[in-house]
């Protein structure tokens, strides 16, 4: 197909139901753009192009997306006989006997998965680096990062593997790739999508998983096929109103949008950055909505405290299990440095700091909503900064100080709405001269993703972003 990158995942399906093209060759041209590109983004580290094929011959469900090929993290999403190495040697020959309900949910949508998208160790970085399967490139420019820890899946469709991929967000894992690689993404409102069976929640609640996607529809169909609590779920998100697809094009009130520069944590922000978040806020005021500059105050050493408690404590928890389940305990050989070095920190915690560290961001959640009671929406940069380089910020870099400077730069804007468990979104407005993208970030009310995606698309009608493309690409 050689005008498989001009249509969307729904366009594809489209296709696919009217006979105009069969999922076989969806899934050959996904893989020969793979092919090309794999070397220099190394974005899909686990191919998984017989179990693609397998579906196909087997007959595909009828579903929104049926045909389309598509990408896992590999990242805890399970599916079984495919190992999920969580971006660790210690867990790269972990082969699962079984799928996660939301793998059986993309199944269920008519998704074909070719593959595992890149993550590095365990998540716990914004950059796609990993010992294990080296560093995912961004196809705007090979010496930066695509972002993390969803970069692998950013990087792929950006680079026109594919339209959308799945993504997980426990920092801002979504919204910072797919503002590295200029793309949509939404991070869901906690609850929203289901983890289990294995585990109710991840990171205390603070993590969520969905996707990055080139346009805006997409992803919100995706959520529509993939929201909605399993089995045992320990809690539910609020219903939406109406179909997330259904607000996509829909003209709702006139919104009321808050704006901001200063990060919660102190970053400094990039004068590329200011100049996005003032150009998006006048471009959301000529749209017709009321912006005010107004900042969000929190307790920034309370974000600091929890996160700091709960991330190491889970990561702890997670290492010791692996090298148990291999039958020994748990060493620093088994990880990169800093993977080590975040783990460890949990001996520091005790129960008592772990059940403060869970109040407290529930009083995060609070906060966040009482200021959103008098604004729709706050916008803000997605980083404070522009796409990092490559070495910068991964587990083994060797200079500390660089590393958490722009790590902290990374997570600024973002981290706090995991903790809130807020909706939030980035949302590819803007450039910088060097050619890199600069993501902004629009925050929502709890379980409001309609009016997230109602903006989001207004956006992308006024400045549409799908054509532009990367010099790595096609």
């Amino acid at each position: 197909m050689n005008d498989y990158e001009s249509y969307d995942a729904l366009g594809l399906a489209e296709l696919v139901r009217k006979g105009d093209v069969q999922p076989k060759e969806l899934l050959a041209a996904a893989l020969e753009r793979m092919e090309r590109h794999e070397p220099t983004l190394h974005a899909v580290p686990i191919p998984m192009i017989e179990e693609a094929e397998r579906a196909i011959a087997a007959g595909l469900p009828e579903g929104p997306f049926t045909g389309v090929p598509y990408l896992i993290k590999d990242l805890h999403l399970l599916w079984k006989g495919v190992r999920t190495t969580n971006g660790s040697a210690l867990f790269a020959e972990n082969v699962p006997d079984h799928d996660s309900e939301l793998t059986l949910r993309y199944k269920a949508a008519g998704l074909v998965t070719f593959g595992k998208s890149a993550s590095p160790e365990f998540g716990i970085t914004c950059t796609t680096e990993s010992a294990l399967f080296g560093n995912t490139a961004n196809p705007w420019n090979p010496e930066h990062s695509a972002g993390g820890s969803s970069g692998g899946s950013a990087a792929a469709v950006a680079a026109g593997y594919l339209p959308l991929a799945n993504a997980s967000d426990g920092g801002g894992s979504i919204r910072i790739p797919a503002a590295a690689c200029g793309l949509f993404g939404m991070k869901p409102t906690r609850g929203r999508t289901p983890m289990g069976p294995d585990v109710g929640e991840g990171w205390a609640g603070m993590s969520a998983i969905h996707a990055v996607s080139r346009s805006v529809r997409d992803n919100a169909a995706l959520l529509d096929a993939t929201h909605g609590a399993d089995m045992g779920a320990p809690y539910v998100a609020p219903a939406p109103e109406r179909p997330f697809l259904d607000e996509v094009g829909r003209r709702g009130p006139r919104l009321r949008i808050a704006f901001q520069r200063e990060t919660w944590n102190d970053s400094p922000t990039e004068p590329d950055c200011i100049a996005a978040v003032e150009d998006a806020a006048a471009l959301c005021s000529e749209l017709g909505h009321e912006v005010v500059e107004r900042s969000l105050k929190v307790d920034a050493e309370l974000i600091r405290r929890a996160s700091g408690t709960i991330i190491p404590t889970n990561l702890l928890v997670a290492l010791e299990d692996g090298a148990a389940a291999r039958g020994r305990e748990l060493s620093e050989d088994d990880v990169e440095p800093g993977t080590w070095g975040m783990s460890q920190a949990a001996h520091q915690r005790t129960a008592a700091d772990y059940v403060r560290a869970v109040k407290g961001i529930h009083v995060l959640g609070r906060e966040v909503e009482r200021f959103l009671q008098d604004v729709d929406v706050l916008l803000t940069p997605t980083m404070a900064t522009a796409p990092v380089r490559l070495g910068q910020i991964h587990l083994s870099n060797p200079n500390p100080a660089e590393h958490l400077g722009k790590l902290f730069q990374c997570i600024g804007f973002t981290q706090l709405f995991n903790a809130s468990g807020h909706p939030a979104m980035s949302v590819p407005l803007a450039w910088n001269e060097a050619g890199l993208p600069i993501g902004l970030q629009f925050a929502g009310r709890l379980g409001d993703e309609g009016t997230l995606y109602r903006l989001a698309a207004e956006l992308e009608e006024a400045r549409p972003w799908f054509d532009r493309r990367p010099p790595i690409s096609g």
